[in-house]
């Protein structure tokens, strides 16, 4: 239990009592627990602009377990081995905010067209559409502080040219919700059939579709915040589709807290909206490619490399 003081276990406080410390300090205790730093300056540069508390989640898979020591790391451990970690997980972070950024925007396209056919411009209007009604005012309010917020031009010129519906039609309107609320618009459907109108188009069902657009949006703010992605373990997973089979067998149902099935999910996804895409053969030289990276910490397969995902026409690499 959190005190003003501290921690409280057993009828006890504990009072954080770790002093700040200097960069030439840290560079000094790394190097007490073990680790080579032949460049202090290049360190130095380094732990100023992105900062040793950052870096730290980085050097644990270098920490020693059983020589008994706190925080020590295993032998011949470099400052390079851990930066070279950073710099993939920077890279790996960019790739997947890249597709995320695709498969958000055709989700927002399906999920305006059609149902804006076959309900109408402003559909979303109605809480008939909707299983729950309460969500749906909620969401609808949430929508409307976003449109009085944007300078979008087509906001601007609906607002400008129509007083009714006071709000724009579902094309216009969708381009404005926030991955999160689209979601979640798409989660509260009242029925199966209108989800599954917007998952057809992936060969998935609606369960599924619902499901990885929720995981996405934590896989996406991770990315929004720069956080460490590569090796860790996730708390909003994503169901595991039966369906399609090539799809299912290529992904890994004993590491279903890890990014790696996301990562073959997007590349499924992103085949089917972008014919021919480069991204699956990026994303696969990243990882061949990048020293300390072990693709099991991942949750990818031991087979990973000869998944048919990562084939990609030479003329489009």
């Amino acid at each position: 239990m959190r005190t003003p003081a501290g921690y409280l276990f057993w009828g006890e406080t504990m009072k954080y009592k770790k002093p700040p410390l200097a960069i030439d300090d840290q560079i000094q205790l790394l190097r007490q627990r073990g680790m080579e730093i032949p460049d202090p300056g290049r360190a130095a540069r380094y732990l100023s602009h992105i900062s040793y508390f950052r870096l730290r989640g980085y050097w644990i898979p270098f920490e020693n377990k059983e020589n008994g020591k706190d925080h020590h790391f295993m032998d011949g451990t470099t400052f390079d081995d851990v930066l070279n970690v950073y710099i993939f997980d920077r890279k790996f972070r960019l790739l997947m905010l890249e597709a995320i950024e695709r498969i958000e925007i055709s989700f927002r396209a399906h999920f305006a067209n059609e149902l804006g056919v076959a309900y109408g411009s402003h559909f979303y209007l109605d809480p008939n559409y909707f299983y729950r009604a309460d969500l749906h005012e909620n969401l609808l309010n949430s929508l409307g502080s976003e449109i009085n917020r944007s300078t979008e031009l087509f906001i601007e010129h609906y607002n400008k040219t129509y007083d009714n519906p006071a709000l724009p039609p579902i094309w216009a309107s969708a381009e404005v919700m926030s991955f999160g609320q689209l979601s979640l618009w798409y989660k509260n459907l009242k029925t199966r059939h209108d989800k599954n109108r917007i998952a057809r188009p992936y060969g998935i069902d609606e369960s599924l579709l619902r499901s990885f657009m929720h995981h996405l949006t934590f896989i996406r703010n991770i990315t929004a915040h720069h956080g460490r992605l590569w090796n860790r373990r996730m708390t909003i997973t994503m169901r595991m589709p039966r369906k399609p089979k090539a799809l299912a067998a290529m992904l890994n149902p004993d590491a279903t807290r890890y990014v790696g099935n996301t990562v073959i999910m997007l590349g499924y996804f992103l085949q089917l909206i972008s014919l021919g895409t480069s991204w699956p053969h990026r994303m696969h030289q990243l990882i061949i490619h990048s020293p300390g990276i072990r693709p099991a910490a991942m949750g990818l397969q031991k087979n990973w490399q000869h998944l048919p995902l990562w084939k990609v026409p030479d003329g489009n690499r």
